[in-house]
């Protein structure tokens, strides 16, 4: 049974995603499967998408605190200004992971695109 995509770190969820994506493209993946696969998939990019901007959030809090004078770096930041869906999500990505994450992002998003 497969972990609550929820649940997963950031580096597992992007393996399963990476997985996914090379069943796919390597056409390994049966039709009958198809479908549930490209839910989990949205499912785990949806979760990588909440732990970048969460990322991007800590950093922008970090660069402010770093650029404020001493005397204002030491008052206590307010929860209110965390957006409520990042609320929660798991803090410590990697700035470097950031890009790779896009671009794997990306790529599975691009196997919901519709060619009409």
């Amino acid at each position: 049974m497969k972990e609550k995509a929820s649940k997963l770190s950031f580096g597992a969820a992007m393996q399963e995603l990476e997985g996914i994506l090379s069943r796919v493209e390597g056409e390994e993946i049966d039709i009958d499967e198809l479908a549930e696969e490209l839910k989990r998939a949205a499912e785990l990019l949806e979760v990588c998408r909440a732990k970048i901007r969460r990322a991007e959030v800590e950093v922008s809090q970090i660069v402010q605190t770093l650029e404020e004078p001493e005397a204002q770096a030491a008052e206590p930041r307010s929860p209110e200004l965390e957006a409520p869906e990042l609320q929660g999500a798991e803090p410590g990505l990697p700035v470097e992971s950031e890009a790779e994450a896009s671009a794997a992002v990306g790529k599975t998003a691009s196997l919901f695109e519709h060619d009409d």
